[in-house]
């Protein structure tokens, strides 16, 4: 299976380059031939042409929830997220909004089964500054260690 690990954020604005931080070092601890890195910083239409081809996508991004908790993992799919009209701009859409439109067009794109969002919780991601705060700093290893882990059961499934 053809699998994207994909690092979203800006590395420049603390919290919100957990994403690019995160599958840094997924990269250097988990390499394998049928598994990508790649790193973002862009959202809807954009994002979707880096999601073709690929069976199964691991997409790991900053999160703010009302009233969430620094450094809190959350593992979703794209139907769970907030579902607005629009991402950053009002002429792109949400991932679920570009996943469904390039669905449409008959693009190889991976089902919501097999694309999962790591999405770490945040405290700051208007600073500039190249390392996270402390408590999303601290969750890194952690969800390294969850992809490595999923990505070796995955080759252990697919050697069967």
């Amino acid at each position: 299976m053809k699998t994207l690990v994909l690092g979203l954020g800006n590395p420049i604005l603390t919290d919100d380059g957990v994403g690019i931080h995160v599958v840094r070092r997924a990269a250097a601890r988990c390499a394998a031939d049928h598994i990508s890195f790649a790193e973002a910083c862009v959202g809807g239409l954009r994002l979707l042409e880096l999601l073709v081809g690929y069976q199964r996508v691991l997409l790991v991004d900053a999160i703010q929830t009302a009233g969430g908790e620094p450094g809190t993992i959350f593992r979703l799919q794209p139907h769970q997220l907030q579902q607005s009209l629009h991402s950053g701009s009002s002429h792109d859409l949400t991932l679920a909004g570009a996943l469904t439109l390039g669905r449409s067009l008959g693009l190889p794109l991976p089902d919501d089964d097999h694309l999962t969002i790591l999405a770490v919780e945040v405290e700051d991601v208007l600073t500039f500054g190249e390392e996270c705060t402390p408590p999303v700093r601290a969750a890194i290893s952690s969800v390294v260690d969850e992809i490595c882990a999923e990505l070796a059961a995955q080759s252990e499934a697919q050697a069967w």
